[in-house]
């Protein structure tokens, strides 16, 4: 019994280990798309073209959860996905390159990269089930979406104090999607669960290109 207990065990590492490298490969992928996405789009006055990029992604993360079992195509779409989210943010990342260089969007890219990784080896180091803040995670990302539509009509919160809540409130998303991760997935694919990554990823790193440039992108 105890030898059947191990092997079991090995099994499931193996298995979780294999689901880690397959979701973070898939994620990894999705931020190149986008990151090449923004870089050869910065430069252009996107204009409705963009808010059609946002408005169509925004539909893709309905049908990506829509054609979960059918994992080649929801691929396709969060590939697709990934790409819109570049043209998006290409005008945003273009507007700090201009006031103040490359060297702060490298800086925040990096960040988030090392940030993610430590935030990881958080997860897999310690014995923390941080699924257990899903349900204040969740409360805090609505209330940081209604703050910032009021905002960005009143000017009522200052962008940084903004983007601070933000790192915050995805830093813990990260910690909760890698703990799920961990588990097994809790049900989720490994393209639900690197999605769910690439927009923390994605939101850590606007909030650090906010934090780091100081407001100074604006023309």
């Amino acid at each position: 019994m105890a030898l059947s207990y191990q092997a079991a065990g090995r099994v499931h590492a193996a298995s979780t280990q294999s689901l880690l490298g397959q979701v973070l490969g898939i994620t990894g992928l999705g931020l190149l798309v986008t990151a090449l996405a923004a870089y050869f789009m910065q430069g252009i006055s996107l204009g409705i073209f963009g808010w059609v990029a946002f408005f169509i992604g925004f539909g893709l993360l309905f049908a990506i959860n829509a054609v979960r079992e059918n994992e080649a195509l929801a691929l396709v779409l969060y590939y697709v996905f990934t790409f819109l989210q570049g043209i998006w943010i290409a005008p945003v990342i273009g507007s700090y390159v201009r006031a103040i260089g490359p060297g702060v969007v490298y800086q925040a890219a990096v960040t988030t990269g090392v940030g993610m990784l430590a935030l990881a080896v958080i997860v897999y180091a310690t014995g923390i089930d941080f699924r257990r803040f899903q349900g204040i995670a969740f409360i805090a990302l609505l209330a940081l979406v209604l703050v910032g539509i009021i905002s960005a009509f009143t000017h009522w919160v200052h962008p940084t104090v903004y983007a601070w809540a933000t790192l915050a409130i995805f830093t813990l998303l990260v910690l909760i999607d890698f703990t799920r991760i961990k588990a097994g997935g809790d049900g989720y694919t490994p393209v639900q669960m690197a999605l769910q990554l690439y927009l923390d990823a994605i939101n850590i790193f606007l909030a650090l290109l906010q934090i780091f440039g100081g407001g100074r992108s604006r023309d």
